[in-house]
Formats: structure tokens, C-alpha cells, sequence
């Protein structure tokens, strides 16, 4: 294998990874009845449409079916990619969900 073809099983391992964050967070929003679009965009309001979000989106199951999705795995895979803002605004959305349990 030579370094080109190196460097692209790294991007291709890479944009595969971030495609699972995002599937979690998806998946983490559906299971805490959020639209993962709309949190998405208080993180990101400048962004606009992704489109990786919208077909990760897709990919998700109703939360009667899913696994549970531990708040700190959550925001430990969006740390994991630089996703500062959106585990900002998915902490702010932890909080809200205990006080609404109070």
C-alpha cells in the first residue's frame, strides 16, 4: 500500500467514524423525543442543512427499539470530535430533561 492510498483508508475510517457520532446523536434524540436537526442547529445556526445529519437521520429507530444511549457516552463521542458547541447544547438539554423529572 502506498502513502496515497494510506491517507485515503484514513479519510475513508475517519468519515466513517464521525458518520457513527452523528447516527449516536441522532439516535440520542430520538430516544429523548428531540429533533435532532433542531438541536443541531442551536450549536451550529450558521451551518444551515447537513446533509450527513439528514441521512443518519434516517438510520435511526423508534426509541421503543433502541438501546439506551448514557448521557456521558453521548458527550464523551462528541468531545472525541471537537464538538464542543453541540455537547454545550446537549448538556443544556440533559438539564432541562432532570428538571422537568424534579
Amino acid at each position: 500500500m502506498d502513502a496515497k492510498e494510506r491517507e485515503q483508508r484514513i479519510i475513508d475510517s475517519y468519515r466513517q467514524d464521525e458518520h457513527m457520532m452523528i447516527l449516536v446523536f441522532a439516535q440520542w434524540c430520538v430516544n429523548h423525543d428531540l429533533n435532532p436537526a433542531e438541536v443541531y442547529v442551536q450549536a451550529y445556526p450558521d451551518q444551515g442543512d447537513n446533509p450527513v445529519l439528514k441521512q443518519m437521520s434516517e438510520l435511526t429507530v423508534p426509541k421503543e427499539e433502541a438501546g439506551e444511549i448514557a448521557d456521558d457516552t453521548l458527550l464523551g463521542v462528541l468531545s472525541m470530535f471537537g464538538n464542543e458547541d453541540l455537547a454545550f447544547v446537549v448538556t443544556e438539554e440533559i438539564a432541562k430533561q432532570q428538571q422537568r423529572r424534579k
